[in-house]
This record gives C-alpha cells, structure tokens and sequence, in this order.
C-alpha cells in the first residue's frame, strides 16, 4: 500500500513537470522579459475575445411587437439606418399595386372570319373544277384547305350549302371570336383588376374590373362555337362536327398575359426611396417595463445593425485596451504589493497564476450569461423570464476564493475586484453585476479564516451564497422592481446557488493549481503531517530518536516562525521530512544510539561521509516519494555548507606524515537556507540538539547554547542568502530560548515522592525502551561539542576511551 502511494505521488509530479515542460518548449529560445510579454499579450487578447468576440451573434433580447422591455435600451450613437422591414412592406405594397397586363388583339374574329371564308372559297373552286372535269376518267378528290384537316373537303363537298348556310355559319364564328377570350392558363392572373393594352394603340391602357365575369375562356368559346352550329336547322350532325372542328382552331384568345411587361413594371415600381430611422446618441428607445411598438422593433433593429457593422471591431479594439491596461495595473500591483508572508511565489508565478484565474473565471461568466439567457428564453412568465434574475446564480467569487486559499488575502480581493470588473463588461446591468461580483469576492476573501481543511471551501461557499442572497435581494430594491414573492423567492434561491457554484468550481480547480504552480496550501501540508505516510512511518520505526528529534525541531521552529511573521506550518511539516535520509543507518546518529556508538570504530572521513549522506540520501528519498520542492529544500538547507569541524579535526591529528585531508570532504553539499523557513530550521535543529545533551537544562545553560549556536552559524555566514534581519534574528533567540526552558523545565518535587538514588541512576535501560536519556549528557554547556558553523557533533565523541563528561564533572566539582 505505501509503495503504491508512493509511486502514485512520484508519477504525479513526473506529470507536472512533463506538462510543464512541454510548454515550455517552444519558447526556450526567447529571453525571460521576451516570454512574460507574449504571455501578457496572449492572456489579453483572449479575456478580450472572451468578453466581446467581434466574430461572435451578440446575444440580445429577441422581441416583438406587444412584448414588454426587459431593459431601457439607449441608442449607444448617432445612427442613421435604412428600416429593412418597413422598406420591404412599401416596396411588396407597390408591387402588388401593379396589376397584371393582358395585351388585346382587337383583330383576332376578322382575321378568324376571313380565314374561314378563304378557305370555303377555295373549297368552291375545287368543286367547280371538279364538274367541268366529270367526263373525265381521273378527277381530283377535293381536299379542305383551312384547319381541321383535309379529309373535311368530303363532308362540304357532299351537297351544295346556301348562301344562308355559309353567312350563318360565319356569323357564329364572328359572334364567338367577338368575345373578349383568355386562355385557360393565364386565368390564374385574372384578379379582381388588371391592366389591358391595345396593341394597335400601345399607349393607351385600361383597367378591366371583374375580367372573370365579363370574360370567356378559350374552352368556353369553343363550346359556345359548337352550340350555335348546333342552332343552324340546315346542319346535318355530321355536317355540324366538321364545321366544328374546321372553325374551333380558328378561336383563339385574343386577351394574353404578358409575364415580361408585368414583372418588369413591378420591378420598377418596388425601386420605391427607402425609409430610415435616425436616432440620436444617447436617446431613450424603450424604458424598461414599457410595451414594445413597431416603431420601437425598427429602432431595435437599427441599434442591432449598428452594434453587428464594422464598429464592432472598433468595440473590440477599444475593450483590448482596456483590458490590456488592466492586466497592467494587475502586474504592477503584484509587483509592489509587499512582502506577503504565505506567498512563497515569485511575482512573475504569481502573476501567471493570477492570469490563469482570471481567464477561468471569465470563461466561467461568459457561459453561464448565455445560460442565464437562453433559461430565460425558454420561459415565458415572469419572473422565470428575467435574465438578470438567473445571472445572480453565476459564481463571481470563484477567482477571489481560490487566490485565497492559494496565495493571499490582499492578492485575493484585487482578484476578486478586477474580475468584477470584468463582470462590468459582460453583463447586460454591468454597474450592478459589478458590485453584486465585488461583495460576494470580498466575502469569500474575508468570510474564512485560515484554509486548514477542504471543508473550508464548503464553508465559503455558504457564506458567500447567502452574502449573494442578500445583495440580489439588495439590488431588487436599488432598482425599484416590486417585491413580489416569486421574484424574491428566484433571487435567493439565485444568490444561494453562487455560492454552491463557486464552491463546486473551486475545489475542482484547487489541486490543479496546487499542482500545475507547484503551491503548498495549508490544507497540503497539513496532508504531509499523516503519520500514516510511509516516509513518516518508517522514520519512526526505524529511526525513533530521530523522529522524535524531528517533532521537538518542528514545534520550535513553528512558534519561532509565529514571532518573525514567516510560515510556522510550512517549518513545522518541513521539520518532520528534514532528517527522513537518517533511516538509511540510524544507528550512526547520536539521538538514537543507546550506549555504543559506530563511530568510535570508523575512521574519520567514513564518519564524515555516513552523516553527510543523509542529506543527500534524503533529498533523493523524498523526490522518489513526489513531495513538493519546497519541503524537499529543507533537506538541503538546514545544514547549509557547514563543516564537520570535530571530525575534520579529528582527521587531522590521526592523518599520518604526507596524508592530505581535504575539507570539502567534511563539508555539507548545501546551499545555505535561501528563505526564513530553512535558516529557522537549521538554527532550531541545533538548538533543540544541544539542549538535548544538558543534564540540567536550567534558563541560564539554555541561553547559554543558544546565544553560542546563532552566534556561530552567523560568523560562519550561513544567514548571507536569507532575507533575515538581526532584528528577527534576536526574536527568534528569544523565542527558541522560551520554547526550550517550556520544554525542559525542572520538575517539581511532588510529596511522599523519593527520588532514585545514586545507584538506581547507573541502572542500564534496555535498548528496546524509547527512553530520552539518548546519547550523551553534559553538565557543562561548554563542553557541548559545538562546531565552528553552530553544527552539534556529539557522534564525533569516542566513548570507547573517553570517560563519562557528566563524571568528570562531579569529580571536578567534589575536588
């Protein structure tokens, strides 16, 4: 279980830093200044984009004639615009003004007459030609000449037809074609008036009403050709069919539709002067709550054609300087914003990290505004169909709770103003989102305490949700709708929803943030505090001096921590990790030996060697193990590049004629503490060492260490890469001073209680009792083994030929 919590941490940062440096990649070759401002530039252009994208529908309210105004709509500008609905209703109006034109053939029953007749007088001469010819043997057959065929010749020629005959014949086919006579098809185009012109007289044109009452079609004329032969006695049936069909074909319409003349009259006439709406900058279209006319739909629509033109480009170049200025102010507020005791980024991360906000929490209000509107769309009683009303559920205080918790109260409310600003811009009401958004970001800014468990988020969440509550209810007010149950009801349940939201959004991207900036929250390190942790649990099992070493450190370097203003948990979480490289060989450190010590049998630079490689043993364990960059420094850093001085020196006086010693050999790796944290640590570490080996712990000897450690690791310039002042400096003795006397303070002697005596102390503690009496003790503070850089070498020690200090001391002390 505890190698698979171990690989899974390891693959997570080998994940980070893989992600990390993929993007990174393309710009290795650009300078650091070139890179911070193609970031600054890329980050404003799209928070521009995502507040106002010129290729984007911008989203409106949709109205029409009747509805009620969901807001005052103001004309942003002098417009002048071409009405497109009103223009297109004048100009259908003038081409439905044009009537269809028919053009009259007034000739058509003379043309029809004479061509009847000059086929029946041919049919004449043929028959005469055929009598004078009846001798002889080859007569011609007669054959009619007019329409209907030739074979009708037989039927005329069969008997001889009257004058009257052939002049009532012909006065009904005069009769037929004297009537005014349309096409079938072109009866489609009849309506209640049309335009008929003369051919013979082009210019003049009439308007026929009712043309289908006065009127006949071709079918109807052909119908009536057939009953008027049918008058005529003389006309045998079979005599009557041929007439009919030699005459029907001679009637034609002589009132035909001309499509060309009608459409291109129409065309002309729809070239009407288009009407335009002109409006004034500045002036009132509709007030809210008013009823929307058609006069008011074309002045909509003429502010929408306005806002959709080329000037929506220059809508969004002027917005990307705006934004881009703000992001300017950001960086400069982040650069001079002071020294920030949790923040242990650099301004330049920190300032990425404040950008990666802000683009989540605007891609966040971008969406859920349109949300709110198309919820809004969909219903259609109030107040369900109030945008703004649904808008109250966004999660403004998103960007303002996660700077919290990442970073810092004053980067945090800056956060939160800026994104309201933001707000300002997306909103349909941007002044009253704006301080809706500014209100739930303070809150979430100042509504917790210190983020010491993930239920802290669940905790702001409430609070700002029933802070957005009440400003919603607030704004209700300021904007003098009518307090009405629903509309209140909607409101609260809105601003309660914020805050679930937010909460909701935050805690996903919390451990992103943690993890992609490398950021050690509270919550986190209070994580690495598990003693269920394998690294923890193998400290104590193995190494239980060291481990218990290691928690002593932590409480003292956490209240020191408290006094100078630095992280006292990150020191107290960095302690327990400092020494995890001590359980490769535990036994080779003072704080758990029990009586012998494996150095006495070791030379010098073996020693040397085995100490100083916990530190690198260590650093290597815990970069296995995936813990953050930040605790992993302590390992390092809290021994900085000190000397094993004892040891050194011990080397020295053993070293034979011509060996050479190099102290580099007996030198930690470093570097030396780069923040408070470390440097507190490694003054902490051997302070709580050395007063471990007093046999009388009182106030003065315990100053007396203290005063002699801190003095030592500044001569030996440890302090020189922290930014620790001598100020701190004697706050932190003072407090380290404090610590210790609480820690080892004599014991009072209770009643009926006798101490042991002389020989019950020589008594022997078996190795397997975790008891304090590890290592060695001295009754001279003195005589502590203190190296030239503060370092504590009580392993340097050879007990083996070295009577007991503690002894000698009380024999000194006799004599």
């Amino acid at each position: 279980m505890s190698k698979r919590r171990k690989t899974s941490l390891s693959q997570i940062e080998k994940l980070r830093i893989k992600a990390i440096d993929q993007i990174k990649r393309p710009f290795e070759y650009l300078s650091n200044t070139q890179k911070f401002w193609i970031g600054f530039a890329l980050i404003s252009i799209v928070t521009t984009l995502l507040i106002n994208n010129p290729l984007w529908r911008t989203a409106s309210y949709e109205y029409k004639e009747g509805d009620i105004a969901r807001e005052s709509i103001i004309s942003p500008a002098d417009i002048s615009d071409i009405d497109k609905t009103e223009t297109e209703k004048l100009r259908k109006a003038a081409a439905e003004g044009v009537k269809p034109i028919f053009n009259y053939e007034p000739n058509s029953s003379t043309q029809a007459v004479q061509s009847f007749r000059s086929s029946w007088e041919k049919l004449k001469e043929d028959l005469n030609s055929k009598n004078t010819k009846s001798n002889t043997n080859a007569s011609p057959e007669i054959k009619w000449t007019g329409a209907g065929g030739g074979e009708l010749g037989k039927v005329f020629s069969a008997r001889s037809f009257s004058s009257n005959d052939v002049a009532s014949i012909e006065r009904v086919l005069k009769e037929t074609t004297e009537e005014t006579v349309y096409s079938d098809q072109d009866q489609q185009y009849l309506e209640s008036e049309v335009s008929l012109i003369n051919r013979q007289k082009p210019n003049q044109e009439s308007l026929v009403k009712t043309p289908l009452n006065n009127w006949t079609s071709l079918s109807e004329a052909r119908k009536k050709l057939t009953d008027g032969l049918r008058e005529i006695p003389s006309l045998s049936e079979n005599e009557i069919e041929a007439f009919d069909k030699a005459l029907s074909p001679l009637i034609q319409p002589n009132v035909i539709y001309d499509s060309a003349a009608t459409i291109k009259e129409r065309q002309t006439m729809s070239n009407v002067e288009p009407i335009t709406v002109n409006l004034k900058r500045g002036q009132t279209i509709v007030r809210e709550g008013d009823t929307i006319t058609d006069k008011a739909l074309s002045q909509i629509a003429a502010i929408k054609n306005y806002s959709s033109s080329s000037r929506q480009y220059n809508r969004f170049f002027g917005l990307l300087l705006l934004i881009t200025a703000l992001f300017w102010v950001a960086w400069k507020f982040i650069q001079h914003r002071g020294i920030v005791t949790r923040l242990e980024l650099s301004k330049e991360k920190t300032f990425a990290l404040f950008c990666f906000i802000v683009l989540i929490q605007t891609a966040l209000m971008a969406i859920f505004f349109r949300l709110a509107e198309f919820t809004a769309a969909q219903n259609l009683k109030a107040p369900l169909n109030d945008p703004t009303l649904w808008s109250f559920a966004l999660p403004f205080a998103f960007s303002s709770l996660l700077m919290t918790l990442l970073a810092d109260r004053r980067t945090a409310l800056f956060t939160g103003l800026f994104t309201s600003l933001l707000a300002g811009f997306l909103a349909p009401k941007g002044l009253e989102f704006a301080i809706y958004s500014a209100i739930s970001a303070a809150v979430a800014v100042y509504g917790i305490g210190r983020y010491r468990s993930r239920q802290s988020v669940t905790t702001a969440g409430i609070m700002v949700g029933v802070a957005s509550a009440l400003t919603a209810v607030a704004l209700i007010a300021y904007t003098q709708q009518p307090f009405i149950l629903n509309t209140i009801l909607l409101a609260i349940s809105c601003g309660l929803a914020s805050g679930l939201v937010t909460a909701a959004v935050t805690a996903v991207f919390l451990p992103i943030c943690e993890s992609f900036f490398g950021i050690l929250t509270d919550v986190k390190l209070l994580e690495l505090s598990n003693a269920d942790l394998p690294a923890l649990g193998q400290l104590a099992l193995r190494a239980p001096g060291t481990n218990q070493h290691s928690h002593a450190v932590g409480q003292l370097a956490e209240e020191a921590c408290r006094q100078v203003g630095a992280n006292g948990l990150l020191a107290r979480i960095g302690a327990l990790y400092h020494d995890i490289g001590k359980t490769a060989a535990p036994e080779h450190f003072v704080e758990n030996q029990m009586g012998t010590n494996p150095h006495d049998k070791l030379k010098p630079t073996q020693s040397a060697k085995i100490i100083i490689s916990h530190v690198t043993y260590g650093k290597k364990l815990a970069r296995e193990m995936g813990l953050p960059k930040r605790i992993v420094d302590f390992i390092p850093q809290h021994h900085g590049t000190r000397t094993l001085h004892y040891f050194l020196s011990k080397a020295k006086e053993e070293a034979g004629k011509g060996e050479e010693i190099h102290e580099n050999d007996f030198r930690y790796p470093g570097p030396k503490p780069q923040f408070k944290e470390a440097a507190i640590m490694m003054i902490a570490d051997s302070c709580e060492a050395a007063s471990r080996s007093l046999s009388e712990p009182t106030p003065e000897n315990i100053r007396f260490i203290v005063t002699k450690i801190i003095d030592a690791i500044l001569a030996d310039d440890q302090l020189d890469e922290c930014d620790l002042t001598l100020r701190e400096l004697t706050k932190i003795r003072e407090s380290m001073i404090k610590s210790l006397v609480s820690i080892y303070h004599s014991r009072v002697d209770y009643p009926g209680y006798t101490p042991p005596t002389k020989s019950m102390q020589n008594i022997i503690i078996p190795d397997d009792i975790d008891s304090e009496e590890r290592g060695m003790r001295y009754s001279n503070p003195a005589d502590i083994p203190i190296g030239i850089g503060g370092e504590v070498e009580d392993e340097a020690i050879n007990r083996s030929i070295q009577p007991n200090i503690e002894e000698k001391a009380e024999a000194k002390t006799a004599d």
